[in-house]
């Protein structure tokens, strides 16, 4: 079956509302959402709900910044990041994080079991960030050809999600990634530099990075070997 051709056109979707529902949450189905610009976001007990909304919030690898707090923290010596090495702890620790505003969570048992059967597929990722060997904070999230579809982050200690965030947009930049996809406006990647975009442009923008080879997983940072903090600042 072609699922891309079960998706309505994204450049035709409401710009604050689903624009489908239903299916699955297989490999095939949830690469070419991506691929076409579309993401699922729905609650349990919801059928699964379809988006690309408009405009769109994307954070450029080589314009991600960092304040002078943060940049402060990033040279702790504490500090240990990794990729793709606890995927199933990242992404069920981003669903029990209780959040400012919100009930309940949208990453449902569902999403966790076919976001592992994507990680093995070498298509997601997570980022983990430990301080002083305990899991403190960490993010998961899509790659293909060169970009990187954030979904969830989370943290337990104060900034540990900015460290393991700006540790991977530093790598992503040195792969020559294109697009980090932030999907929705948030204060936390605001702070660290993205920005809303057209979801037209952004459109065209996927387009252009999607012709590009993809990495395919496991990934890992180059300090992986010697157990060292990334390479930083």
């Amino acid at each position: 079956m072609n699922f891309a051709q079960s998706f309505p056109d994204p450049r035709m979707a409401p710009r604050e509302a689903p624009m489908a529902f239903g299916g699955d949450l297989s490999v095939d189905r949830l690469l070419a959402a991506y691929r076409q610009g579309i993401f699922p976001w729905y609650e349990q007990g919801e059928p699964i709900l379809w988006w690309s909304p408009d405009p769109r919030f994307v954070l450029f690898p080589s314009a991600v910044r960092a304040t002078s707090s943060l940049r402060r923290t990033l040279k702790e010596p504490t500090w240990t990041v990794t990729l793709d090495t606890t995927f199933a702890e990242i992404i069920e620790a981003c669903a029990k994080i209780p959040r400012h505003g919100q009930t309940g969570t949208w990453i449902t048992t569902e999403m966790i079991n076919s976001y592992i059967e994507l990680h093995h597929a070498g298509y997601a990722h997570s980022v983990e960030c430990r301080r002083d060997g305990v899991l403190v904070g960490g993010l998961y999230g899509v790659s293909i050809g060169a970009v990187f579809f954030g979904e969830s982050m989370f943290h337990k200690v104060n900034n540990a999600s900015k460290v393991a965030f700006f540790c991977l947009a530093e790598l992503l930049n040195d792969w020559g990634f294109e697009i980090i996809d932030c999907q929705v406006p948030t204060r936390h990647m605001a702070s660290l530099g993205a920005r809303e975009m057209p979801r037209k442009d952004f459109l065209n923008l996927l387009d252009k990075a999607l012709r590009r080879p993809t990495r395919p997983g496991p990934w890992a940072f180059p300090h992986q070997s010697s157990k060292r903090p990334c390479g930083i600042c």
